[in-house]
């Protein structure tokens, strides 16, 4: 399924396909995935949960959505992430909401 891979690093936003949760940990980098719901259209930002805590510099905010830092992936998803779609957003779309920080 297609999803969008974010470095803040390169201030980059890229589609990739994921076939599933463990694609999106390789490429996140971590086990500890947490996701946070974007908007109404079921896409969710999936980052590393303890990603203040690796001490990553780059960081990003998607609109009003607390502040993460290191890789993170877009798709869509239910709430708990665990039933993933392709992603809704474009890298257009995204790009227009999201501020590196």
């Amino acid at each position: 399924m297609r999803a969008l891979l974010i470095n803040p690093e390169t201030r980059s936003i890229e589609e990739v396909e994921i076939s599933g949760r463990d694609d999106i940990v390789r490429l996140v980098g971590y086990e500890t995935i947490e996701s946070d719901e974007i908007g109404p259209n079921g896409d969710r930002l999936f980052f590393d949960e303890e990603c203040f805590l690796r001490g990553a510099s780059a960081r990003l905010q998607i609109d009003s959505v607390v502040p993460v830092s290191g890789t993170c992936v877009i798709a869509s998803a239910n709430e708990d992430g665990s039933d993933l779609k392709d992603v809704r957003s474009t890298p257009d779309t995204i790009q227009a909401r999201l501020k590196y920080l």
